[in-house]
């Protein structure tokens, strides 16, 4: 795959041989036999680059063609994926995901989008509206929560997508986006935004905790911190952590919107 990428200015839809290779890679993401990203033991997340590399030849190496799923056309150089039933997904009408995304067992796709190079865990929940960007990692028994962004990377290669832990939930509209993480557990609250430029602070001490990262098993919220500049006081956005749950701790959606509504917050 690294030699292909070293000559994909020569490449085209005419490329038969270069074309199998990389499908068959990007079948391996299809499949769920590999990940784009991995989380490993000490928390770091390794970028299988080659593989993100399969994806963006794929799309040289791949024509335009039309499609038609009942009263839709569709005009694209990629397939939408297939053996939703077989593989246990249940997929409400008006959800997609394009081929060479994985969806895990008992996950849930309602009106939404998952594009290719995702992977989206078993028993995870894909609300209406929510996007699961290209490459994203979406961990299992997660819910995305209506109008969720999960942002996507293709280019360049070694950039880390976003990385979502299991059992998280995330709130409505909420933007997650340039290589952000969620850790397990983790609770926002709706409208929150993240990504490696946002404080994330813990609203007890005062105190920066990360930028980009919320910890596992916090329960965090949108809100901003007041900075000067030339013109005026400004507030900038953040993700301010207002309770810390105890590991495995799980609470009912009634008891998380209870905790963030003291704060002004929501799902």
């Amino acid at each position: 795959m690294d030699a292909l990428w070293e000559r994909r200015q020569e490449l085209g839809p005419g490329s038969r041989d270069e074309a199998a290779l990389v499908r068959a890679a990007v079948g391996l993401l299809d499949s769920g036999e590999a990940r784009v990203a991995e989380v490993g033991a000490d928390g770091a997340v390794t970028v299988n680059e080659w593989l993100k590399r399969a994806v963006l030849l794929l799309f040289k190496v791949s024509a335009v063609e039309v499609a038609e799923v009942g009263p839709f056309e569709y005009a694209d150089r990629l397939p939408l994926k297939h053996g939703f039933e077989a593989a246990g997904v249940r997929v409400v009408p008006g959800a997609s995901a394009r081929w060479g995304s994985f969806i895990g067992r008992g996950a849930v796709l309602m009106p939404s989008y998952v594009n290719i190079g995702a992977w989206v865990g078993p028993g995870t929940m894909v609300d209406t509206w929510a996007t699961v960007g290209s490459c994203a990692q979406v961990g299992a028994d997660v819910h995305l929560s209506g109008g969720v962004g999960i942002g996507g990377v293709l280019e360049p290669p070694q950039a880390a997508p976003v990385v979502i832990g299991d059992q998280a939930l995330i709130g409505s509209r909420c933007m997650i986006t340039q290589g952000a993480r969620v850790g397990t557990g983790a609770v926002l609250g709706e409208g929150c935004i993240l990504n490696p430029t946002i404080p994330v602070v813990d609203a007890e001490s005062g105190e920066e905790i990360s930028r980009g990262v919320v910890p596992p098993w916090c329960v965090g919220l949108g809100a901003t911190r007041q900075r000067e500049f030339a013109g005026g006081t400004f507030g900038l956005p953040c993700v301010l952590i207002v309770r810390r749950l105890e590991e495995g701790q799980r609470h009912s959606k009634a008891q998380l919107e209870d905790i963030l509504r003291e704060h002004g917050g929501g799902l």
